[in-house]
């Protein structure tokens, strides 16, 4: 199999002249993207790193940061790209786990650089004159190549110094609880993963898509690729801002997108989306956490896609399933990917042949053997005990299997709500009450009570006026079975979730939210269901 950095050079030779990268005014061609590539690769090296070390990126969504990461790929450099919001404590841990030999960064994380020892004793590049930093970024463009980006450097370097076995990057996924777990993926591995997501996704030649989801999420990493493989367009846009990405799709007539739910119900909201002309987007792809039916139905209407594709996967595993009919199944993550096969366990299952029945909730898991599959965590032993088992991955993902053979994803097992002896899926609930014209988003989670466990608590942030009495009745008229309903409504001002739009149902069960005044001050319970009806 190639390795990335000829991948690149795939699309160089083929269309050299199309263009490659955007950043505010910047725009490269690939030919003169990748001397510029070439050139940063040559700079790492001059800097000390060697083939194998590990390169540490604290940037946001940045030419940079593309370049850097297409750099690495032709120097045989390890790319560890890191949440710009890293606390220093996050950051000193990723630069001492991963054995970094260098770190690029800018001034909006600068402090937390500052802050951590590890970083203090490896040479440090700051975009934009970061304070601390030891060398600037414009020395990796030209003291090792002149002032010059010039063709016959580029040619130099045509050669990459990886292959397809060595270590492309490594991701630290954003945990709930504990520290960050490095997940290693090969070049072999991330290349099937593009592969598939292009295929997937059916992007065409010559695609343009915004280069919104953090280069430190799999998600990101898979649009740099992807574009790469298709001689595509990636726009940067360095952090959320709906205004600025529908600007960004009609100045560069994007034609796909891959969000995260939350990005997309922004989207939506924005005053300026009705007059914004976003009629070259034909393909809308996501990922990251399920979409409530609401806003599947919303989005298919305001876009009227060619292709809708729910992509459910993970940075160990690119791609578990996908379906690419969103809206024809609300809620179905489809089947297994082109390189993947997948089963539902029994909750309490030790073994991957310990199957769930049809229909029957369980623990969704993937088969290793994958080509997007890692290995296994970097230094995490404990962590590959408990998810690697016979040669299987186990997700902690919630889910089961319809009669037809379809996958549902019903959330985290640490998510699962039991309430009186019942096992309940937040995912379920949150879908039906979406659909209620008077709510904008919504979250479920399970809250203490000393009678069943934990109460079903929904927390509601409005479009506009709506009480407890009326979603509840809502509740009743649906198919939503009588034990789910929630007990307690609890209206929001937003809903806190991750920088890449995962719910953190751990804050709302702990009272970490900020109430909508409408709502009073406590939440507003159904008094009148004093028993968890089971029909």
């Amino acid at each position: 199999m190639l390795d990335l950095g000829r991948t690149f050079l795939q699309s160089v030779e083929r269309s050299p002249n199309a263009l490659a990268l955007v950043d505010g005014e910047l725009a490269l061609t690939y030919a003169q993207w990748h001397r510029m590539v070439a050139v940063v690769a040559d700079g790492l090296r001059g800097l000390g790193l060697a083939h194998g070390d590990r390169l540490l990126a604290v940037l946001q969504n940045r030419w940079e940061m593309a370049t850097l990461h297409w750099a690495c790929q032709f120097a045989g450099i390890v790319m560890v790209p890191l949440n710009w919001r890293a606390k220093p404590e996050e950051l000193d841990y990723c630069v001492s786990d991963a054995g970094a030999k260098a770190i690029v960064y800018e001034p909006v994380c600068a402090e937390a650089v500052m802050q951590s020892p590890a970083a203090q004793r490896v040479p440090r590049i700051g975009l934009d004159d970061a304070p601390g930093r030891s060398a600037g970024f414009d020395s990796l463009l030209t003291e090792h190549a002149g002032s010059e980006l010039s063709n016959a450097h580029a040619h130099a370097q045509a050669h990459t110094h990886a292959n397809a076995d060595d270590y492309s990057l490594i991701l630290y996924t954003s945990g709930t609880t504990g520290k960050a777990k490095g997940v290693p993926r090969r070049h072999r591995h991330e290349r099937a993963a593009a592969l598939a997501h292009v295929a997937q996704n059916l992007y065409r030649h010559g695609e343009c898509t915004l280069g919104v989801m953090p280069l430190y999420h799999t998600m990101g990493v898979r649009s740099l690729l992807a574009m790469g493989l298709v001689d595509g367009t990636f726009v940067c846009v360095r952090r959320w801002n709906a205004r600025f990405a529908l600007e960004a799709i009609a100045r560069h007539k994007v034609t796909c997108l891959y969000l995260v739910p939350t990005l997309y119900h922004d989207l939506l909201g924005d005053p300026d989306f009705a007059s914004t002309d976003t009629s070259t987007v034909t393909k809308l792809g996501f990922a990251g956490a399920p979409m409530n039916d609401g806003l599947l139905k919303r989005l298919s209407a305001a876009f009227e896609p060619e292709l809708f594709v729910n992509h459910y996967g993970s940075s160990e595993v690119y791609t578990f399933s996908i379906d690419q009919d969103a809206t024809k199944k609300p809620g179905s993550a489809g089947r297994a990917g082109i390189n993947t096969r997948l089963r539902v366990v029994k909750l309490d299952a030790g073994t991957p042949d310990d199957l769930a029945e049809v229909g029957e909730e369980g623990q969704i898991i993937v088969d290793l053997l994958g080509d997007e599959a890692f290995e296994g965590y970097w230094n995490r032993p404990d962590a590959n005990a408990k998810s690697l088992r016979d040669g299987w991955y186990f997700t902690g993902d919630t889910g089961f299997i319809d009669s037809e053979g379809d996958l549902f994803v019903s959330g985290r097992v640490d998510d699962m709500i039991i309430s009186g002896g019942e096992n309940i899926s937040p995912v379920d609930i949150e879908s039906v009450l979406s659909l209620h014209p008077a709510v904008d988003d919504v979250a479920v989670a399970g809250v203490k009570d000393e009678r069943w466990g934990q109460r079903v608590v929904a927390f509601i942030k409005r479009r506009e006026y709506v009480d407890a009495e009326t979603l509840d009745a809502y509740c009743r008229t649906s198919d939503l079975v009588n034990f789910k309903r929630p007990r307690e409504y609890v209206f929001v001002d937003d809903i806190p979730k991750s920088p890449v739009g995962k719910i953190l149902r751990r804050k709302l069960s702990a009272g970490e939210y900020l109430r909508d005044e409408r709502g009073g001050e406590r939440g507003e319970t159904i008094q009148k269901h004093t028993e968890i009806n089971k029909e």
